[in-house]
């Protein structure tokens, strides 16, 4: 699944290996396990190398930086959450991504761990196509975070 998702254009980046939910309280050596443990899984499943590494739940701590730069990784977070984990409301999922959208924004949204609608459905499902709605209107579209570090490389080799 990861190859074909990444044969499609996708980028797959690292997130720890089992999103525990102590990983900031980890010293040096449990987050590296777990970050190198994923970067290994995600490369044995045809993923490729990841480049950037998400903190579960965003949170961070001291020892975080030195073992992403030992593991060649940089780390990356959202500008603009939907609390889609929590909010039972798509529209207001979408209204919170939404409001200020701008180029360079990075959404937080959940395929696995979404929030349940009234009708059973993932807040995601209701919430998504409204967002691509308004990136539409103003006239943005989304990429990939890999792709966008490549444009940026050529722009700063062809300076």
């Amino acid at each position: 699944m990861v190859a074909a998702i990444r044969a499609r254009g996708h980028g797959v980046e690292n997130h720890s290996y089992s999103h525990p939910n102590s990983f900031a309280l980890r010293g040096p050596g449990g987050l590296r396990k777990e970050i190198l443990r994923a970067q290994e899984a995600i490369e044995r499943s045809g993923g490729g190398r990841p480049s950037f590494f998400r903190a579960p739940a965003g949170i961070q701590n001291p020892w975080l930086a030195a073992v992403l730069a030992k593991a060649d990784l940089s780390l990356v977070s959202w500008s603009r959450r939907g609390f889609d984990t929590v909010t039972r409301d798509g529209a207001g999922v979408a209204s919170r991504l939404g409001r200020g959208l701008s180029a360079g924004d990075i959404l937080l949204l959940h395929d696995g761990s979404s929030a349940r609608a009234a009708n059973g459905q993932p807040v995601v499902l209701a919430a998504l196509p409204r967002v691509l709605d308004e990136m539409g209107r103003k006239g943005l579209r989304s990429e990939a975070l890999h792709t966008i570090l490549k444009k940026q490389e050529r722009e700063s080799c062809s300076s």
